[in-house]
């Protein structure tokens, strides 16, 4: 063929890849749709419990057979490292940061056959919920109570109006000092002093308890000895005798 020939030759159209198909389409949106797989956190090794004293935090992880020299604890003001390694085993570590602050010096742990026993001091009297802060509620739980704090103080009973028995205390207390009188006498005053500003319930109620139980038991509440034989009650280590009349 010549050069001009050549020239005036029609040119073949290059066609364009067929476009996609419908499924290649839906392929390909639930590819970009797809969520990254996340794989699950491997479950600890040994599994752990807690509970609160008055004064401690007591944790335990179950460890069974564990060497003592394999088992390494740190206390922080509100951290705790725990590190168990056993040779040829893959090794524990357990490091929270702590519900509440603790006093690190009084902490303690031991490792015993079956468990590490870990004892957390508390800093506060606080109920722990959880032991990480990351359980921690928004409200702070209220502090433990001791009886002391909680206990009302003692109270005769009166049908009368209220007295102050804790001036009548105190006065007692003033008259034996300065009449210097022994601990019986001044215990004998005090209550002729109770009996002189009771009401006659009263009255009845001590004359009824400290006659029945043998001068053991002195109740100033009738209702409640009243319809009873009071019976006695010797301090420990003492015997109960009944008087001669």
């Amino acid at each position: 063929m010549c050069a001009e020939e050549a020239s005036q030759a029609p040119v073949k159209n290059v066609e364009a890849p067929a476009t996609a198909t419908v499924e290649d389409n839906a392929d390909i949106a639930n590819m970009e749709n797809a969520q990254p797989v996340v794989e699950p956190p491997s479950k600890p090794k040994y599994r752990h419990d807690f509970y609160n004293s008055a004064t401690d935090v007591v944790l335990t992880i179950f460890a069974k057979g564990v060497p003592a020299d394999s088992v390494v604890v740190d206390f922080g003001e509100q951290m705790l490292s725990v590190s168990i390694e056993v040779p040829g085993e893959e090794p524990y570590h357990f490091q929270p940061r702590l519900f509440a602050k603790i006093i690190p010096e009084k902490s303690k742990y031991q490792v015993l056959s079956t468990k590490v026993e870990i004892r957390l001091a508390k800093a506060e009297q606080l109920t722990w919920t959880t032991l990480d802060y990351s359980g921690r509620p928004k409200a702070l739980p209220q502090k433990i109570s001791t009886p002391a704090e909680t206990a009302p103080r003692p109270s005769y009973p009166s049908s009368k109006s209220k007295k102050d028995w804790d001036k009548l205390e105190a006065e007692v207390k003033k008259m034996e000092k300065e009449e210097k009188l022994d601990g019986d006498a001044a215990l004998n005053k005090f209550f002729r002093d109770i009996y002189k500003d009771a009401d006659e319930d009263m009255r009845r109620a001590m004359m009824k308890s400290f006659v029945e139980s043998n001068g053991t038991v002195l109740s100033t509440n009738w209702k409640d000895v009243g319809s009873k034989k009071v019976e006695g009650s010797p301090p420990d280590g003492m015997e109960l005798k009944k008087w001669e009349y």
